[in-house]
């Protein structure tokens, strides 16, 4: 017996061959089927989906182009700009007066205060006067001695030449006394020199204010010895009222400043403070300078302020602007309505039909937030002033602002 047979007779044996089953590739048939279906399904509903979405983009995207974009504008209006030239400058006073003293001494009184304003003529300290006057008194005793001495030699001199007629004496005796009373007569005015110096010295022990200011700190305290050839001084006298503010402007700008200066009037100069932001005072321009800097291409002018109110001080750092002339009756807009290109220079206009259209336009001097337009823009049109950036031409445009919806018509 074969051993095939063996098996199919032995009956320990129950397991049945694959292919005895003949139902099992039927159910592997209908699981790959079932599975290619849901796969089908699946990409038939991801399909749908991404075509809903790009419908509604696309959908979203058209009405974002049809919406209206708000912005902010401004009527065009004439008006005046002044056209100006601005420099960078400092506060420098007319005089400044280091206080010194003109004698050695002992410094005696100190009789201003500090930050004090003094006149011209101000007593300010007093050095020891008692070794000048008895100084003083020594050359005026030995000018008194030798006026006598003088009184006499010419009393002599009178009685030689009476003498002289009457042939009593040598006419060389009378050509000495002669002598003496010019000797002594020279002593006199040497004598006379000694005490208007000794006067003067005097004098100068009383130190007062050469010119009129404000005064600093105090150098030099009472009980010192000061001298003549110390180099800092009692203190700095510095004139406030007015002072001067020194700027430079590009030499360029000269030959037009040049020709406004020769109409004979005074050109106002403002100083404003160092961000540009506050004006501090007003003035009028004094002088050009005579040269060129040729490191820098600038050139130095000069203005006087009243500077009645201390508004400016030595040292200060201004910003200079001096008025070179006034365009009258031109269009002026805000600087932020100016949107530039390749092109130039153009604005938004905002048409009756709330459409925006862009205008190139021919740009005038500025002035603070105001441009003038010389040509392109007319009076009383409206300029977008904020949105601009997000326009087109021809673009529906939602005013904001003054002329938004429930303004007045």
């Amino acid at each position: 017996m074969s051993k095939r047979q063996d098996a199919r007779n032995d009956p320990g044996n129950n397991k049945i061959p694959e292919q005895a089953i003949p139902g099992k590739h039927l159910r592997w048939r209908w699981i790959a089927a079932l599975v290619l279906c849901l796969l089908a399904l699946a990409g038939y509903v991801f399909l749908a989906g991404s075509g809903k979405a790009q419908s509604g983009t696309g959908k979203k995207g058209g009405a974002a182009a049809a919406r209206s974009m708000p912005v902010a504008a401004v009527q065009a209006k004439k008006g005046d700009v002044a056209v100006y030239l601005a420099g960078l400058g400092s506060v420098t006073p007319n005089n400044t007066v280091t206080v010194k003293s003109r004698v050695d001494g002992q410094l005696m009184e100190v009789l201003f205060r500090e930050g004090q304003t003094v006149r011209s003529g101000q007593l300010l300290a007093r050095i020891d006067p008692r070794p000048f006057e008895t100084q003083l008194a020594q050359v005026e005793g030995q000018l008194v001695r030798d006026q006598a001495l003088l009184k006499n030699a010419e009393l002599d001199l009178v009685r030689y030449r009476t003498l002289l007629q009457q042939d009593s004496i040598a006419k060389q005796q009378l050509d000495t006394q002669e002598a003496l009373v010019r000797q002594y007569e020279g002593t006199v005015e040497a004598d006379q020199g000694q005490v208007e110096s000794t006067r003067l010295q005097l004098a100068y022990s009383r130190i007062t204010a050469p010119i009129g200011g404000q005064v600093g700190l105090r150098l030099v305290d009472a009980g010192n010895m000061i001298h003549a050839s110390d180099p800092n001084g009692l203190v700095v006298i510095t004139q406030l009222h007015p002072v001067t503010v020194i700027f430079s402007i590009p030499e360029d700008s000269i030959p037009g400043l040049l020709a406004r200066m020769k109409g004979g009037k005074r050109i106002p100069v403002e100083a404003w403070d160092r961000e540009g932001k506050r004006k501090i005072s007003t003035g009028y321009l004094f002088t050009v300078d005579n040269q060129i800097d040729p490191t820098t291409g600038t050139v130095k002018l000069k203005a006087i302020f009243p500077n009645k109110g201390s508004e400016l001080f030595p040292n200060q750092f201004v910003n200079a602007r001096l008025l070179m002339d006034v365009v009258r009756g031109t269009v002026v807009v805000p600087v932020a309505a100016i949107q530039r290109s390749t092109r130039g220079a153009f604005v938004y206009v905002v048409k009756p039909d709330k459409t925006a259209e862009m205008r190139p336009v021919s740009l005038g001097p500025a002035q603070g937030d105001d441009q003038s337009i010389r040509e392109g823009v007319a009076a009383g049109e409206r300029i977008v002033v904020d949105g601009a950036d997000r326009l087109r031409d021809g673009a529906k445009v939602e005013l904001q602002g003054p002329f938004g919806p429930g303004a007045r018509k």
